[in-house]
């Protein structure tokens, strides 16, 4: 007979498989008439929650996984180092390990490092994650350990999450852009899918209708996120006639300031960029460079204490928690 899974439970009870691996584990509030229906389903169908794995979750090792995408080029591994160092310097006020891996932004990569911190017994997981379903972290996780993710948004309650308002600064920025009289405006994003870039986009998106009255001219280009796609796009915004740049990924913003030098378009009598992150090199270009600056260090800090509160017995429901991004406003814009 074929061993029923938690996502067979999950269709019976109409639930999903977060909340199965809740109620079996008690590990977050479910009401009373929805764990009766999963219990109900799981006696239906003769499931059997795997118990020596549940026990083995008992040994506590002070020892905190961090999965995150580092992909090689990519100036974006500061915004992630910079979380990792935020997290570590909270593990280590509280007596904690921390064990580093790279999903290179790749979900295979990410589930066999996931399989493999399960091997190691870790108390909790923070994760930046490459896909925003959250039903295949449940059925690798299964509540083996508190999970918090970070920067990127999943699709259902599965774990807590702590995010970055990207949208907040994004529109700041591009509304100083209308406000200082340009009409033809273009940006540069990310591929979509990512709730980052969604983000991002949609504000844009936002704050161009909101001004109509001022007749602003918006064009968007997409592309995988590197310098060659950031200069090359670009070079096709400056042949539109555009007057101002909001590049919305560091990576990119690199290769727009090159394609932009290129040109011998002089920054920003002929076109104003902003950029996205805040790094050291961003102020000392000529002329210094308007960015959005994101909380990174920040945000690795405040996960470790969320994890730390659930590691420590906290089992209300899962939250969702944004810090605030930062438009910073320098002389290129």
């Amino acid at each position: 007979m074929e061993r029923m899974s938690i996502k067979d439970v999950a269709k019976r009870a109409n639930v999903s498989t977060a909340t199965v691996s809740h109620v079996i584990n008690e590990t977050r509030f479910v009401s009373e008439q929805t764990k009766k229906r999963v219990y109900e389903a799981m006696r239906e169908l003769d499931y059997q929650p795997n118990s020596v794995a549940r026990s083995l979750r008992s040994r506590k090792t002070n020892t905190i996984g961090l999965l995150v995408p580092l992909v090689a080029s990519d100036i974006s591994n500061f915004f992630f180092m910079s979380i990792a160092n935020g997290i570590e310097q909270g593990l280590k006020e509280r007596g904690y390990n921390l064990i580093l891996s790279n999903s290179n932004e790749d979900f295979e990569t990410e589930k066999e490092q996931i399989k493999g911190f399960n091997t190691q017994l870790i108390d909790g997981l923070i994760i930046a994650p490459s896909l925003g379903e959250g039903d295949k972290y449940v059925e690798l996780i299964n509540d083996n350990y508190p999970v918090v993710f970070i920067d990127r948004k999943i699709d259902q309650s599965f774990g807590d999450m702590i995010l970055v308002d990207n949208k907040g600064a994004t529109y700041q920025a591009v509304q100083s852009l209308i406000e200082k009289g340009h009409k033809q405006i273009g940006m540069i994003c990310g591929t979509l899918g990512v709730t980052t870039s969604n983000d991002r986009y949609e504000s844009f998106q936002q704050v161009i209708a909101d001004h109509e009255q001022q007749e602003v001219i918006s064009t968007i280009k997409i592309g995988i996120p590197n310098y060659e796609n950031g200069f090359t796009l670009a070079k096709e915004l400056i042949d539109k006639g555009v007057t101002a740049i909001f590049v919305a990924n560091n990576i990119m913003t690199v290769g727009a300031m090159a394609a932009l030098q290129q040109y011998g378009k002089k920054i920003p009598q002929d076109v104003a960029i902003v950029g996205y992150d805040d790094h050291d090199w961003m102020k000392i270009t000529s002329p210094p460079l308007s960015t959005v600056k994101q909380p990174s260090f920040e945000l690795g800090k405040r996960s470790v204490m969320r994890l730390l509160e659930r590691i420590e017995g906290d089992k209300g429901r899962s939250r969702i928690e944004y810090l605030p991004s930062q438009f910073i406003e320098r002389s290129s814009s």
